[in-house]
């Protein structure tokens, strides 16, 4: 097997000689591949589909009417070629790449644990890396991007040699970026006074499900198609209105708030689905986090899955 290492090890070893910021003005990355792997994800929901409907097609050719306008038919086979169009190659791009990586971590004895999931959502959550990238996403979808973000990371790290000292050093020169504070994963409904915030919550205690309240019925267009979902908030966040961290603080998990005002003059009512506790985490709990961060830092910025293709004999038919 034809390995991707031994030419990589000389490109990562010179960038490394020629970073000669100083650790306390650097920043370690974001996770920029989260945006785009939140975009394959959705992509992957759109083939599940058109795979589902495939194999309906198969059975009625595609001619059921999915739409009309004045009178003019679209049918099910235009509908799922266009989503084909616009996805598709994305979307296998996505699933080889993921399968390499896979491929890869059992080839080279790379895990992730839960806890290091556990670490990245806490260290992401209070910043604005995971409520940006993420929040359209529920807990489990999130842990799914995450792990394969770690995995990718992992595989691509894995030669790049950092110094313990050097870890040590830039942990010590940025403790504040490792003293979280408590976030809550929390969904909003917006409306325009309190006998409406009354209703949709009597609505709610009859059963009504609060994220398609919130689709037909918030005011908050930015939250009200996430079914509500706000994302990740935390103190440190200047842009949430204090009121809402307020009332966040005061709801256990899967409660819905009683209504409040806004400083808008609209009314609102919060739910929570997680609670990531606050922590100042120590040096052996982020070490290899840390390490990880700065060997991607090293690496050439045109660095990815596609590196190990030949190493794992990928052929695709389609990405051309």
């Amino acid at each position: 097997m034809t390995s991707w290492s031994n030419n990589s090890n000389n490109q990562l070893r010179t960038a490394s000689l020629e970073d000669k910021t100083p650790l306390s003005k650097r920043r370690l990355k974001t996770k920029p591949t989260l945006t785009v792997m939140a975009v394959l994800l959705i992509g992957n929901i759109f083939w599940f589909v058109l795979w589902i409907f495939g194999a309906s097609m198969k059975n009625d050719g595609g001619d059921e009417i999915v739409a009309t306008i004045d009178g003019e038919v679209i049918t099910r086979q235009e509908w799922m070629a266009s989503m084909e169009s616009l996805y598709g190659k994305e979307t296998l791009h996505s699933l080889v790449n993921d399968a390499v990586m896979e491929r890869a971590a059992k080839e080279y004895d790379i895990t992730v644990t839960e806890a290091e999931i556990d670490l990245e959502i806490a260290l992401m959550s209070s910043t604005k890396d995971l409520d940006t990238s993420l929040k359209m996403f529920d807990e489990k979808q999130t842990r799914q991007l995450i792990r394969a973000q770690l995995i990718l990371e992992k595989v691509l790290t894995k030669d790049v040699v950092i110094e313990d000292s050097t870890i040590q050093s830039f942990y010590n020169e940025n403790k504040l970026l490792y003293n979280t504070p408590t976030t809550y994963r929390t969904g909003m409904i917006v409306v325009d006074s309190i006998d409406e915030a009354t209703q949709v919550q009597n609505e709610l205690k009859s059963g009504a499900d609060f994220s398609m309240l919130a689709r037909e019925r918030s005011l908050d267009t930015s939250s009200a198609s996430l079914g509500g979902n706000i994302g990740y908030i935390s103190a440190n966040q200047t842009t949430i209105n204090p009121e809402i961290h307020k009332v966040a603080q005061e709801l256990n998990i899967n409660e819905v708030s009683e209504p409040f005002a806004l400083n808008n003059g609209t009314f609102a009512l919060l739910t929570i689905s997680e609670i990531i506790e606050g922590k100042s985490f120590s040096y052996e709990e982020v070490k290899e986090h840390i390490k990880t961060e700065l060997a991607m830092e090293q690496l050439p910025t045109n660095v990815s899955a596609e590196m190990f293709w030949e190493e794992f004999n990928v052929t695709s038919y389609y990405l051309k």
